[in-house]
């Protein structure tokens, strides 16, 4: 039984030694790239020189200097009369209470119809699903919307919109008859 095991093992042995007396295929691949280490050289590209720079006083001959005291306070004159302007633009609008159709966005306003109640205009709009009667003065949509007009085919609104500088600004707005998904602006 020794005999049988011992001949795996005599044959494992012999391949071994015959692997470890071989050549090894390694010089070759080192010589290779040693030589290519030799022969290739890096191409690199000179830094330039940075510009030198050149410090230049300042010279405002006849122009004004930016620096003035009477500039700034020109500047800012300007703008606290144009914050005052928007102020009373806004603030009767934010010291009022707000009335109900004033919670919808206006393109979810639809006018439905229009009819002379007591000598008055007065136009139906339907907002989800309801209908209401509005007159001139009442509010409309969410940018402080008031009723300026009211005919048989729309209603006319100012709203009080702020524009791309934050400044507040008058908008006029018509919502069309049957046309309540569409505002023209």
């Amino acid at each position: 039984m020794m005999r049988l095991c011992s001949r795996p093992l005599l044959a494992l042995l012999g391949a071994m030694l015959l692997t470890g007396c071989g050549g090894s295929g390694d010089d070759e691949l080192r010589q290779w790239m040693a030589d290519l280490r030799a022969t290739t050289k890096p191409h690199i590209t000179p830094l330039t020189e940075p510009k030198q720079f050149h410090p230049q006083d300042y010279i405002g001959d006849a122009s004004m200097d930016p620096f003035n005291p009477q500039k700034l306070t020109q500047a800012l004159r300007r703008e606290s009369s144009e914050s005052v302007t928007n102020a009373t633009l806004i603030a009767p609008e934010m010291a009022r209470r707000k009335e109900p159709l004033e919670a919808y966005p206006l393109d979810t306003v639809k006018m439905v119809g229009s009819l002379n109640k007591t000598g008055s205009p007065t136009a139906l709009v339907s907002v989800d699903k309801l209908l209401y009667q509005v007159r001139m003065g009442n509010y409309l949509g969410q940018n402080y919307g008031k009723i300026v007009g009211i005919s048989e085919t729309n209603i006319r609104l100012r709203e009080i919109v702020q524009d791309t500088t934050g400044d507040w600004v008058e908008r006029n707005t018509t919502l069309d008859l049957q046309e309540g998904n569409e505002v023209r602006k």
